[in-house]
């Protein structure tokens, strides 16, 4: 035989036992794993549905409850001042008193003039004599009894306008009246404010008309003092919008009883309304790139799709999306920097990530 025959028989033996065990166009759990080494293992987040919180800065200006300019009630000389600036004076307390001589001499004769019409009118009556008398005396009689009553209640009316009295409780301004000046019914005497409560008024958008209502929460804090805050309440909020600044306005009432403000004051308004619904994803699936935002979901093909979006609000590790993701679509959370268009993608402990405890876990596991 020739000696080159032997080896050639040998290798188309092991040829043939080769191609006789080698399975016909490959074994599907070995496409199986060509497919996984090929994929990027990734772990992803059900986007979910939430609301935005809109933070909302606004200027307000402090009122007091109740505020008014004092003006005398009648024109004359002053003779008594019986208050100082800053003092908080009762309901029905004499602030000013005015000269009331002639108010008290019309007063005695519009008393004296009543006794008189009074006895004549018991003359005509006592003792039934009534008949004594004709119609017309009595009529008379009974009249001139009513108008000297009207005329002594007017005269006890101007007399008591010769004084001021505070009409509520509250605390008094500075007044420049001293006794003896001659003052009109057009003459400023002082300021009363009762500011037991502030009434803090602010401006909101007319977009968020209806979300506020009185008792709703407001955060106040003082120009002068702004890490001071304190909780206000909404107390008014107005009918009407204003068509050029296409806002609306609200009063919200401060307690005040340890008299700490002042009507006037500027205050800082805060606001957490309602805004527009988003999806919400952890803030770490979110990328930026050359044209702005964007993240990785996965399609039902399991390919990586690279969606930009609009970054809406950050919220305790979470952030808020507008873009074009829906609500339950996974979204790419580990494995970003293996991602490309169109790359096939294996999801790996996708119940890990189930819901926001999920999450934290999984960046607390991170650290």
């Amino acid at each position: 035989m020739n000696r080159f025959a032997i080896p050639a028989l040998v290798v188309a033996a092991l040829a043939l036992a080769v191609w006789s065990f080698w399975p016909e166009g490959g074994s599907t759990s070995t496409q199986s794993r060509d497919r996984a080494e090929n994929a990027s293992t990734i772990t992803v987040f059900e986007a979910r549905p939430a609301i935005e919180v809109v933070r909302l800065d606004a200027v307000g200006s402090a009122e007091a409850l109740r505020s008014i300019t004092l003006y005398p009630p009648s024109a004359g000389e002053v003779v008594a001042v019986h208050f100082s600036a800053g003092d908080e004076v009762e309901q029905g307390q004499v602030l000013i008193e005015l000269d009331a001589r002639d108010e008290r001499l019309a007063l005695e004769l519009a008393e004296t003039r009543l006794a008189d019409a009074e006895r004549l009118l018991d003359r005509y009556t006592r003792g039934g004599s009534e008949a004594a008398f004709t119609p017309t005396q009595m009529d008379a009689a009974r009249t001139a009894v009513a108008e000297a009553r009207i005329a002594r209640d007017r005269a006890r009316i101007a007399l008591d306008d010769r004084r001021l009295v505070a009409p509520f409780t509250g605390r008094i301004g500075i007044t420049e009246i001293d006794p003896g000046d001659r003052v009109s019914e057009s003459t400023v005497i002082a300021t009363l404010d009762d500011r037991s409560e502030l009434m803090v008024r602010f401006e909101v958008p007319e977009a968020f008309l209806g979300q506020l209502s009185p008792g709703t929460e407001v955060e106040l804090s003082p120009w002068s003092a702004l890490s001071r805050e304190v909780i206000g309440r909404v107390a008014e909020v107005d009918s009407r919008i204003d068509p050029s600044s296409r806002t609306f306005v609200i009063r919200a009432r401060l307690n005040n009883e340890a008299d700490r403000w002042r009507p006037g004051m500027g205050f800082q308004v805060r606001l957490d309304l309602v805004g527009e619904s988003y999806v919400q994803v952890p803030e770490l699936a979110l990328q930026w790139g050359a044209n702005g935002a964007y993240v990785w979901t996965v399609d039902e093909q399991s390919r990586a799709r690279r969606v930009l979006v609009t970054l809406v609000q950050r919220k305790d590790g979470q952030v808020l999306l507008d873009g074009d993701i829906d609500v339950g679509q996974a979204v790419v959370l580990e494995g970003v920097q293996k991602m490309a268009e169109g790359r096939l993608v294996e999801v790996i402990d996708d119940e890990f990530l189930d819901g926001r405890d999920g999450v934290q876990a999984y960046l607390d596991a991170l650290r």
